[in-house]
């Protein structure tokens, strides 16, 4: 599991959202206190005798069974949600495998000279194989031999072939096996934000855990990683509880279709805080398919170099309202760019027919473009939209 490491201040009075923490505790104990109605006594005891003056009002037998009935009523929407959630999990739980893999460590320590890392993957159909998607860092540096993939049957399954890419963080292992079922994938960019998600994975060693949330935001790119830095971004944020071993497990919506990997947290404690990270599934088939298919991930490439610190000042000295779009700094000679046109303060504002957020934005919109497209680009240009054409090259001739 990878895990993004984020400051926050001691816990406070205002700390309400801490589970466990500060307030939470003083608010738990009251609420386990009965609520009841009170009422007052009536006046029967002898004048030198002390008396209660209110008393629990106690629901009647008649009044008890009404409200047992009006809590069926009332559930019945909520149970609905529940059948919908455990269909849910009847149909992926044969999709989703734990994974464990025993690794060597890069700096020996103790006399200990290999790890082990667990986590999860879901089984898929790409390029007309049977193979299991999950995240490069669960499996990187292991043979084969290492790797184990236990199914929801308790089979145990040793992969045929590992292909991964370390720009994405993507592995693929085949598998060969009988009644092997694959998870649907969802088609295109069908997650939004505020869709409730399922995530499903292996937290802690404990296999086929599933956690409830929604999407919380998309398109994250500036997440820093660690080791192995991620260089195309483009995350699902979720607030689903992950934790050290859902790595590789799905993202799944209410249509029992898989919408990322899960595969980093941000965290202060190194477990779960309401911020996990998925991979989404038109970037990991993209990879994918061409991992399975050549072995490799062949990216278009432009040629650009793009200023990170694309200011409102930088905008308003090109006439722009704004910053928003890519802005070149510089061309690589003979690049598609520069046969394109393409010069320093133009600014990139779509791509292929998406509008380009941020220069960030525009090199994952890139690097999931095949190699061999002509796209179409508009930029800013003299304080004017200008579209052109692009034959896009492969990153690997150049780089």
């Amino acid at each position: 599991m990878i895990i993004v490491r984020v400051s926050r201040p001691a816990c406070t009075a205002g700390a309400v959202a801490i589970l466990g923490g500060c307030l939470m505790v003083a608010g738990l104990a009251r609420a386990e206190e009965p609520a009841v109605r009170l009422a007052p006594i009536p006046a029967t005891a002898g004048r030198d005798e002390r008396v209660d003056p209110m008393r629990p009002a106690r629901l009647s037998p008649s009044e008890r069974e009404r409200l047992y009935e009006q809590a069926a009523r009332d559930a019945e929407h909520l149970e609905q949600q529940g059948r919908q959630l455990r269909r849910l999990m009847q149909l992926m739980r044969p999709t989703v495998v734990h994974l464990s893999a025993t690794k060597p460590l890069q700096r020996p320590r103790n006399g200990k000279v290999t790890e082990d890392e667990a986590g999860a993957g879901v089984i898929a159909r790409v390029a007309g194989k049977t193979v299991v998607l999950t995240n490069r860092h669960v499996v990187h540096r292991a043979d084969l031999d290492s790797i184990a993939v236990r199914l929801d049957d308790g089979r145990e399954l040793r992969p045929r072939r590992l292909w991964s890419d370390a720009g994405t963080d993507i592995a693929v292992l085949a598998i060969e096996a009988d009644d092997l079922h694959a998870a649907r994938i969802a088609e295109g960019d069908a997650v939004q934000i505020g869709d409730t998600v399922l995530a499903i994975g292996s937290p802690f060693g404990l296999a086929h855990s599933v956690t409830l949330g929604i999407v919380s935001a998309k398109g994250r790119r500036d997440l820093e990683l660690g080791e192995g830095a991620v260089k195309f971004q483009d995350f699902i944020q979720t607030d689903a509880a992950i934790n050290p071993g859902n790595s590789g497990g799905p993202l799944v919506n209410l249509r029992g279709e898989v919408v990322g990997i899960n595969t980093c947290i941000a965290s202060n404690s190194g477990g779960n805080e309401g911020i996990g990270f998925a991979i989404p599934m038109p970037m990991v088939m993209f990879v994918a398919r061409q991992l399975v298919e050549n072995g490799s991930v062949a990216r278009a490439y432009l040629g650009v170099t793009l200023d990170k610190e694309f200011s409102a000042r930088a905008a308003g000295q090109l006439g722009m309202v704004r910053p928003v779009g890519a802005r070149v700094v510089g061309v690589t000679p003979d690049a598609p760019a520069a046969k394109a046109g393409i010069r320093g303060d133009d600014v990139i504002l779509e791509y292929d027919g998406t509008a380009v957020e941020d220069d960030d934005h525009l090199m994952s919109l890139v690097s999931m473009t095949n190699a061999d497209r002509t796209v179409d680009v508009v930029i800013f240009r003299d304080r004017q939209r200008v579209p052109l054409r692009i034959a896009v090259a492969s990153r690997s001739d150049f780089e």
